[in-house]
């Protein structure tokens, strides 16, 4: 009963292939958001050091 539920609305030779194939070189990791985050980080810092210099 149980084998006949799951096959109902698959093919007879069901094949995916592969998500991460393997062999090749591997492609380089681009880091988009880096800079940009790293600069809000800075100015974040730097408000607050301004903050505390200006009102101690």
């Amino acid at each position: 009963m149980a084998d006949t539920f799951y096959k109902h609305g698959r093919p007879q030779h069901p094949t995916l292939e592969e998500d991460r194939p393997r062999g090749g070189r591997a492609k380089g990791v681009k880091h988009q958001g880096s800079w940009s985050a790293g600069a809000i980080i800075l100015v974040v810092v730097l408000l607050v050091i301004v903050g505390i210099a200006l009102f101690p």
